[in-house]
């Protein structure tokens, strides 16, 4: 369903990296056994993108500082996923560039809190809650011992990173009702289970787009700019056909941000004002999906896209 996907940063050897918060000075006092942290000094409003001010000599020692531990939720956990906003800088003594932040990059972002994450970031996530901000330099020792040697000497990373929020449950839960769009099915079943959508019909697929309320949610209405965390299958209308889906690829959410033209207009328009929480069906035609041109080897610039969305958070 996207039309272009999220720049993704990498620093260091990573997938991520994540920012924002309030203003606020980090002391020298030691957080972790990787080292003392150094004299950084965070600065910037909350949910906004911060500054850092760095002092002349880099540190080689990873290292990390809660600035504020955050009230909102629980802390994330080994193995589950966080959403997070992130700027990252290069903190090489002369320049210390401004690597990239999720605040230039269309909103926060998932992260999985698994091993491909250094250990050093772990710990601080381990230690935030929705609303906190933490501070971590990533320097080489965090880097696997076979890939330190691309780590350009007199280098650190210096991570600020804010977490937005912990999700909770992989599907929407609620009364299930038929759609209503004939020639569509949509079975609900209890709890996390992936929902089972049919689109296998004789019947005319709707010239216009539709977007049908199969379970509504209780949480407030998505707004145009915020990133949704949602579950999703897409099929062919008519071919029953599977282009896409987040169930079967693990059947984990993904997050992108709406309104913005990041994903369809389909999506764009038939998403902002759900209720999160929602289970929603989609009728997207040609116009409003990949266009004339259709998108890989399944969709064809004919095609009108059904799409069963569960939109579970937004941030």
């Amino acid at each position: 369903m996207r039309r272009r996907s999220l720049a993704v940063l990498a620093s260091v050897p990573l997938l991520f990296a994540a920012a924002c918060g309030s203003g606020g000075s980090v002391d020298t006092a030691s957080s972790s056994p990787g080292g003392t942290v150094p004299e950084l000094k965070v600065t910037g409003a909350a949910n906004a993108k911060p500054s850092v001010t760095f002092p002349a000599k880099v540190v080689e020692t990873s290292s990390y500082q809660v600035i504020t531990p955050g009230t909102v939720g629980a802390a994330a956990k080994e193995g589950g996923s966080v959403v997070a906003n992130f700027t990252v800088y290069t903190w090489d003594g002369k320049e210390n560039k401004l690597a990239g932040s999720t605040y230039d990059e269309g909103g926060p972002q998932l992260i999985t809190i698994n091993d491909q994450v250094p250990e050093i970031l772990r710990k601080g996530f381990a230690e935030t809650k929705g609303g906190g901000r933490f501070l971590s330099v990533v320097a080489k020792d965090s880097v696997p011992a076979e890939q330190q040697s691309q780590v350009p000497p007199g280098q650190s990373q210096v991570f600020v990173v804010d977490v937005v929020g912990v999700p909770e449950g992989k599907a929407a839960h609620g009364t299930a009702t038929d759609p209503g769009l004939k020639g569509v099915k949509v079975e609900s079943p209890d709890g996390d289970a992936a929902p089972k959508l049919t689109t296998k019909t004789k019947e005319k697929a709707p010239k216009g787009l539709v977007a049908k309320t199969v379970i509504k949610g209780t949480g407030p209405e998505v707004k145009s700019g915020q990133s949704i965390l949602v579950q999703y299958a897409g099929k062919i209308w008519g071919s029953d056909l599977e282009f896409d889906s987040s169930w079967s690829r693990g059947g984990e959410p993904i997050m992108f941000q709406i309104g913005t033209g990041k994903v369809i207009k389909g999506w764009d328009e038939g998403l902002v004002g759900v209720p999160v929480g929602s289970r929603v069906l989609l009728s997207i035609p040609p116009d409003l999906g990949y266009g004339k041109d259709g998108s890989g080897d399944k969709i064809k610039g004919t095609d009108t896209l059904v799409f069963l969305v569960d939109v579970l958070a937004a941030y």
